[in-house]
């Protein structure tokens, strides 16, 4: 029972904490708090691009960090919020890249069978994996899907921090480019 319960406890609390994210971007959206984020460094578009950059990294902060970018592009040019997103969010992979996907990839485990553990790593090391799965890391990175399991793929595929951090800034591009241009169409 002990063995089942550290299985799933972990999940469980990724769950809330994605939830407690939701939670507080809507207070923050609802009470005006953000706005006077955005008011505040109105004329720091870069700084504020760059942090919400940072923070569209998890999936914990994905959502408010989301808000922020569609709201600092109703004031600030499209092209320098892609850019100084982009780095911060490179940023954020690096930390993630360098922290949290352990943790990450561990919970992956945990939820799948010994034997299809076995499977994944030896297709991901052997077979067609090996060139598809550096690929889906960084078509997740580029969606609105959290970081953390483009960067697991990444990991596992062996990639060099020489090339995570040139395929995150791109990605994170084109993913902050899309948010931006899906808002404006709404």
């Amino acid at each position: 029972m002990k063995s089942r319960k550290n299985n799933t406890n972990p999940l469980i609390h990724d769950f809330i904490m994605i939830m407690v994210g939701i939670v507080i971007t809507i207070v923050l959206v609802e009470s005006g708090l953000l706005n006077s984020f955005i008011d505040l460094f109105r004329d720091y578009y870069i700084i504020s691009s760059f942090i919400a950059g940072i923070f569209f990294t998890s999936v914990f902060t994905i959502a408010p960090s989301s808000v922020l970018f569609v709201h600092i592009s109703d004031y600030a040019p499209i092209n320098g919020i892609i850019v100084w997103g982009a780095l911060g969010a490179m940023c954020g992979d690096l930390v993630l890249f360098f922290f949290i996907r352990d943790r990450f990839v561990d919970d992956i485990m945990r939820m799948i069978k010994p034997k299809t553990i076995h499977h994944i790593l030896r297709s991901v090391h052997l077979g067609f994996l090996k060139w598809l799965s550096p690929i889906l890391g960084a078509l997740i990175i580029a969606s609105p899907l959290p970081d953390e399991l483009g960067i697991a793929l990444l990991g596992m595929s062996k990639v060099r921090t020489s090339l995570l951090m040139p395929i995150a800034f791109l990605m994170n591009m084109l993913g902050i480019y899309l948010l931006i241009q899906f808002s404006n169409l709404l």
